[in-house]
């Protein structure tokens, strides 16, 4: 039984986003596919105890969604509505020649970063439909209610439908103007993997930041020269270089300044460094990734974290702020000022983003350390009391509560 969980979860990581294209694919609605393959999955959860995990996981779970799908549209087709449910029903159209990029889940993408959406719902839609992040773990990473980001995910796939919006990679021309959607998208699903969000979940998805990185690359030869696209990839793997290091074997968060070095994967730190290399030779403005990613190049260039040139990383988030003055990056340039001018000065910053960041742990985790370095006791317990409450990955909840704990 362990083994058969096992495999399903295993599945859903890896052959969920190939289940739902192909049925996008093959039956041009979104709603049809994400259904069929969630009810392909719930068929697998009774089935493969009984029966075996099956030799290909991802064509079990691929042909029992395709029958599941027809099975629907035959239960809900109309009697004026035969010739559409025949053609859903009976693939004939031929096979498209193979392009630069072929593959399924790269148009699934561009299908829902499609411009006719808002920014927010394209990141969302992708997130369900190509990460299989479910709708409560969307919510948290957008600090909004459960029921208000199910509304946004229908109402896409409706608009998505009704403006038939088409199944496929942009041409050329396109390519440009809908990258930054893309880029979003796939910085949130490495996010989500870096450190997911739901209290249920693994706090580390390598199926989710290794599937980014994936798709980062597939976009990289799609668009070789554009430095933001260079800038995310180098920004996902000088992150994702330090993930043995980030969790105890008790399961705790390991901050970065506690981390042990020598399991970083130096393979990935050179590649990053590199491009984050051609891209200053490029000599042209640096966009938000490239910044990021320069600052993550500042980190794994410290042998030791007592290294760490933090001069250079507050001059980038310098740069990075009049670029993107959120308040997200300005907390984060608060805690490297805290290096150089000490914790009064950063906090001062940090308590002026209390409006903004209230409902954001990572606001009250930086604020209770800041605290516990001036000796407020107290008030930094209770900080840590609102981070814990507010976090929700299990190794975070860990690290802050030994961190309170200390306290004493």
């Amino acid at each position: 039984m362990i083994d058969v969980r096992e495999a399903i979860t295993r599945a859903h990581h890896e052959e969920w986003a190939r289940v739902v294209a192909a049925l996008t694919r093959r039956f041009g609605d979104l709603d049809i596919a994400e259904e069929a393959t969630a009810e392909a999955f719930a068929t697998a959860v009774e089935r493969w105890p009984a029966d075996g995990i099956p030799p290909s996981p991802g064509g079990w779970l691929t042909t029992t969604a395709k029958r599941i799908a027809i099975d629907r549209i035959r239960r809900e087709s109309k009697r004026d509505d035969k010739q559409k449910q025949a053609q859903m029903l009976y693939d004939d159209d031929p096979a498209e020649p193979p392009g630069a990029i072929d593959d399924e889940r790269l148009r699934l993408i561009f299908t829902c970063c499609h411009p006719a959406l808002a920014m927010q719902t394209r990141v969302a839609l992708t997130l369900r439909m190509v990460g299989g992040l479910t709708v409560p773990e969307i919510a948290r990473a957008f600090l909004v209610q459960e029921t208000a980001m199910e509304q946004r995910i229908t109402r896409a796939k409706a608009k998505i439908k009704t403006a038939r919006i088409p199944y496929r990679v942009p041409s050329a021309d396109d390519l440009p103007a809908r990258m930054s959607g893309v880029l979003t998208v796939l910085f949130l699903v490495f996010n989500e993997g870096y450190l997911a969000t739901g209290p249920g979940t693994d706090p580390l998805r390598h199926d989710l930041t290794e599937e980014a990185i994936r798709l980062t690359r597939l976009i990289r030869t799609l668009m070789p020269h554009d430095g933001e696209v260079a800038g995310l990839l180098a920004l996902m793997l000088l992150t994702q270089a330090r993930r043995t290091a980030r969790v105890s074997a008790s399961g705790q968060l390991i901050a970065l300044g506690e981390q042990d070095r020598g399991t970083w994967d130096t393979a990935l730190i050179a590649e990053g460094h590199r491009l984050v290399r051609e891209r200053l030779a490029a000599r042209v403005a640096p966009g938000r990734y490239q910044i990021l990613a320069a600052i993550n190049a500042v980190h794994t260039s410290a042998r030791d974290a007592r290294d760490t040139d933090w001069s250079q990383v507050v001059a980038l988030y310098d740069q990075l702020v009049r670029i993107d003055p959120s308040p997200v990056i300005a907390l984060n340039r608060a805690i490297a000022v805290a290096e150089i001018d000490g914790p009064q000065v950063a906090l001062s910053t940090v308590d002026r983003l209390e409006g903004k960041l209230a409902g954001y742990h990572a606001y009250h985790a930086a604020r209770a350390d800041l605290l516990r370095r001036l000796g407020r006791s107290q008030e930094s317990r209770e900080a840590y009391d609102k981070a814990i409450e507010l976090a929700g990955n299990t190794a975070e909840t860990a690290y802050l509560t030994r961190r309170r704990d200390q306290l004493g």
